[in-house]
């Protein structure tokens, strides 16, 4: 089935929020929440919210997660490795931004590699990629050949490795897999603009290694 994807920048770091809607059904999934500001509020305001899905637990992903769960009563799903961050704020590392959490936030799944997450006649992926932190994710749309890479991948670049949880030969065993994916795949990343796999299996020098 096919779905819409529309982004929203928010928080102290511009991250990407995305909202991924199941065209059949107006069912929708939102990714990450730097924020709950009101462009955000108005897209969503005539869909029905499935899930709260965060790549990973960094402060500038989840800091508006307390408040959107409260507006629309979706769960909020994590990997398994990074429910600490909803609850300590040195893995969230918002103690080292100098503006501490409120915190605990509450999951209501913890994921694992290969969870499939429905929204409406849609499907979700979990594909466990690690190394920006321990618990970090890439949610895959196979249908419709997407990826939501969250730090793992950006644009002609890779997530940071040197934090708390943070480590490098995660990450690039996370990017080898990605590299190796069959086809071509539309990138959303956490920060700055879309992309493709395509180009970035080209272009990525993280990802041209692989392909020496």
């Amino acid at each position: 089935m096919s779905v819409t994807v529309e982004r929203v920048i928010q928080g102290p770091i511009s991250a990407n929020t995305y909202i991924v809607t199941d065209t059949a059904t107006s069912c929708a999934v939102i990714l990450d929440a730097g924020d709950c500001n009101l462009e955000l509020l108005e897209k969503i305001k005539d869909k029905k919210i499935e899930a709260i899905l965060l790549t990973h637990g960094h402060f500038d992903h989840i800091l508006g997660v307390e408040a959107l769960q409260k507006q629309t009563g979706a769960p909020v799903f994590i990997h398994e490795k990074d429910e600490i961050c909803l609850r300590d704020n040195e893995w969230n590392l918002s103690e080292m931004d100098g503006n501490p959490m409120h915190v605990p936030i509450h999951a209501d799944r913890l994921l694992k590699e290969g969870d499939k997450i429905r929204f409406g006649e849609s499907e979700l992926t979990v594909l466990h990629t690690p190394g920006h932190t321990r618990g970090g994710v890439t949610y895959m749309d196979s249908e419709n050949h997407l990826l939501f890479t969250g730090d793992t991948l950006f644009c002609i670049t890779a997530g940071r490795t040197d934090f708390i949880g943070g480590d490098a030969e995660d990450i690039m065993a996370s990017l080898f897999r990605l590299s190796r994916l069959s086809g071509d795949y539309i990138v959303y990343p956490g920060h700055n603009r879309d992309t493709t796999l395509e180009r970035e299996r080209t272009h990525n020098r993280y990802l041209r290694r692989f392909t020496k």
